[in-house]
């Protein structure tokens, strides 16, 4: 039987977090969990983050501002005063999960430290998301999204190896915050599955640092065990060789990115073989020698090279959709490369109904969200709502959870605590 509720819709999640940590409180709130965005009265800083809907630079029409938080509920408090911390000490004591990515120390400073938390509530469990960690020589650095990919190596194997003294470049879309929100997101929930047995809360330390610094792939390996410095290629994996270019353009002028060549398997080096043989190219390679390509760890550089180059005018002879399907026939790994307008005509993410529709009462209108990389059989993921506006369930959380009256909430109001 799929249940009508999500995975996590026994949870209660206090969001504290800016633009470096938001991330984690959208991905338990579209797995059903209650995410409260607790932000200071006027809004969250992250709301002025660009791009806006249609240029217009308002803190309710922030498109980063709406993904980072779908499903989430929003209250305003001013944990500065004496007033907020009490209601926000009032908050976690049903709460399950806080989500904060102040700077090491501040919330000590402001008297909501875990440690003064889990008095209130020995079952909570409090996730740190900063750029260095709580501890270490780093720990009060000043860090964003393009410094933490700069000092955990990722940049040193982004960039091109075709263009005479390029920099290194740096990966788009916020990914060193995302992936440090990744590792958050999962240790929060094997917080989770070690309270529910034990009964005890923890407070978990998440360095966007240490987790950019653990997904380099080869470049640390290669450096630990063989002291050898990976070099950054366009296109393609880093590394200490030179290898064959990987993007080709087809005759259309798509492009298309070529990996798993030589083969790893004899069925798949038939099919190509086939396929050279089709278009009358490259008779040379259904000699043995370059058979001998498949599966093999030593490969002669000038077979592989003379490979690639054939690999190319197989390519350019066809439009990028025939190559990249019948590689895909033979068994290939190679892959359009599309521009992220293109992903939106993906058949194959809306047959899977990747994207999804999401009401904006306010703009009288449905716009199209990315969804989620997976899919529930039983406990269904869904938004379900748009990125709250600034404040919008104070009336509900304040009074339903904490029984306050109307007549509070306006002198809270008035003395700038909500």
């Amino acid at each position: 039987m799929i249940s009508s509720v999500g995975a996590l819709n026994d949870l209660t999640v206090l969001d504290l977090t800016d633009e470096k940590g938001m991330y984690v409180g959208k991905l338990l709130a579209d797995m059903g969990a209650n995410v409260i965005k607790v932000e200071p009265p006027g809004g969250d800083s992250a709301r002025t983050i660009g791009p806006f809907l249609h240029d217009q630079s308002e803190i309710s029409r922030s498109l980063f501002y709406w993904y980072h938080n779908t499903s989430k509920r929003s209250i305003t408090l001013n944990l500065k005063s004496e007033s907020g911390v009490a209601l926000f000490r009032q908050l976690t004591k049903d709460a399950n999960v806080v989500l904060e990515s102040y700077a090491p120390g501040v919330m000590e400073s402001m008297g909501v430290a875990y440690s003064a938390l889990s008095e209130v509530n020995p079952r909570l469990i409090m996730t740190s998301i900063t750029g260095f960690g709580q501890t270490g020589p780093y720990k009060d650095y000043k860090t964003s999204d393009i410094v933490a990919l700069a000092m955990a190596g990722i940049m040193a194997s982004c960039g091109y190896d075709d263009i005479r003294d390029s920099p290194p470049i740096r990966p788009d879309g916020m990914a060193g915050y995302l992936t440090g929100c990744h590792y958050a997101a999962v240790s929060t929930l094997a917080a989770v599955y070690y309270r529910d047995f034990t009964g005890v809360g923890q407070h978990i330390d998440v360095s966007i640092h240490e987790a950019l610094s653990c997904t380099t792939e080869a470049a640390m390996p290669w450096y630990f065990y063989h002291k050898k410095v990976v070099q950054r290629q366009t296109g393609r994996h880093h590394s200490v060789t030179s290898t064959p270019p990987a993007i080709y353009r087809a005759s259309d002028g798509g492009l298309i990115h070529v990996f798993g060549t030589p083969p790893q398997t004899m069925n798949r080096w038939v099919g190509l073989l086939a396929w050279f043989k089709e278009r009358a190219i490259g008779p040379e390679l259904q000699s043995p020698e370059y058979r001998e390509l498949v599966g093999a760890r030593g490969r002669s550089p000038d077979l592989v090279a003379n490979l690639f180059v054939r690999v190319g005018e197989l390519i350019a002879g066809q439009t990028a959709d025939q190559v990249y399907q019948r590689a895909q026939e033979i068994g290939l790994p190679w892959g359009l490369v599309r521009s992220p307008e293109q992903s939106l005509e993906d058949a194959h993410l809306w047959d899977r109904g990747f994207f999804v529709d999401v009401p904006h009462p306010e703009e009288g209108r449905s716009y199209t969200y990315p969804g989620a990389p997976y899919v529930f059989s039983k406990t269904p993921w869904g938004i379900g709502k748009r990125a709250p506006l600034v404040g919008e369930d104070n009336d509900y959380i304040y009074t339903t959870r904490l029984g306050l009256s109307e007549a509070d909430l306006r002198r809270l109001n008035s003395d700038g605590v909500i």
